[in-house]
């Protein structure tokens, strides 16, 4: 499997997990909690199949590029969590340094 796609099921079930933890209310009910924790295990793993590739900075990077734009998204799409101007460009700029990573750089396997 490439190691492309590999970082993309880490970086899913990243964000899964993270979109269940304020259900979790503080890890005290039981199934959003579980979600959480095999989420976040299933996400390691993944990324850890990936270091094997990538550099782990630059795997990092996108990881926690694509991450926080996704995460942010579901904030406002599913949980009606708004945005002001300042956040978005801030996004846009997060992920205009992942796309910069990974066309320009010569540190990112292709």
């Amino acid at each position: 499997m490439s190691h492309w796609v590999l970082l993309a099921i880490a970086i899913a079930a990243e964000v899964f997990g993270t979109s269940f933890l304020k259900a979790s209310d503080g890890f005290s009910r039981l199934w959003p909690s579980i979600a959480v924790v095999l989420s976040y295990m299933l996400a390691f793993y993944f990324l850890a199949l990936t270091l094997k590739v990538i550099p782990v900075g630059i795997a990092y990077a996108i990881w926690a590029g694509a991450g926080v734009a996704l995460i942010t998204l579901i904030g406002w799409a599913i949980l009606g969590q708004a945005l002001d101007g300042p956040a978005i460009v801030g996004i846009a700029m997060i992920v205009s340094g992942v796309v910069v990573l990974n066309v320009f750089s010569s540190s990112v396997p292709h």
